[in-house]
């Protein structure tokens, strides 16, 4: 695995492994594909409903315990999410950011696995892996171009505040456009 940092893959089960962005990581050797009993306790685990937002101050945490994506269908996964147990993991969302992979290309908050993870990543300083699992993608440097404003402001907050007071800019400016 890249790093130091064990990522950690539940999957639901309910797309093609074949296609899962995920899956692929895991063949590759650079996530764990895991039943929830093994997820470590103090994990940081991506919810797209988390109230709290990823950011630097979540690093020293998915150092010693690693991060978890919840791999499931964007049809389903909102049911799939909610059934994961709140107490397992410390739950955090990614701020705005625009998917980059062929099937949700543009759209805002409608990430693969690995570009969640790699986004993840990338805010709470850890560059490096975050660049690692985006190579084994034709589109993962796309999604850097696409994201780079966005990344670099959120990787500079330091708290959750922070980034979502960035968001909270990057959106009123959508907005407005």
């Amino acid at each position: 695995m890249p790093g130091k940092v064990r990522i950690y893959v539940v999957r639901y089960g309910r797309d093609d492994p074949k296609k899962s962005t995920a899956m692929k990581l895991a063949r590759l050797g650079l996530a764990i594909v895991a039943p929830m009993r093994r997820v470590p306790r103090k994990a940081v685990v991506l919810n797209p409903l988390a109230p709290t937002r990823i950011s630097r101050s979540d690093a020293d945490m998915i150092e010693r315990y690693g991060i978890v994506v919840i791999d499931t269908s964007w049809r389903t996964g909102v049911e799939d999410i909610k059934r994961f147990p709140k107490r397992l993991g410390v739950h955090r969302s990614l701020p705005l950011l625009k998917a980059a992979n062929p099937i949700n290309y543009g759209k805002p908050y409608r990430l693969s696995s690995a570009e969640a993870l790699a986004a993840a990543l990338y805010i709470a300083g850890f560059t490096e892996e975050a660049l690692e699992i985006l190579s084994k993608f034709k589109w993962g440097p796309e999604f850097l171009k696409i994201n780079e404003e966005y990344l670099k402001a959120y990787a500079e907050a330091s708290t959750a505040d922070e980034v979502r007071e960035a968001e909270k800019k990057f959106i009123e400016r959508l907005l407005s456009d």
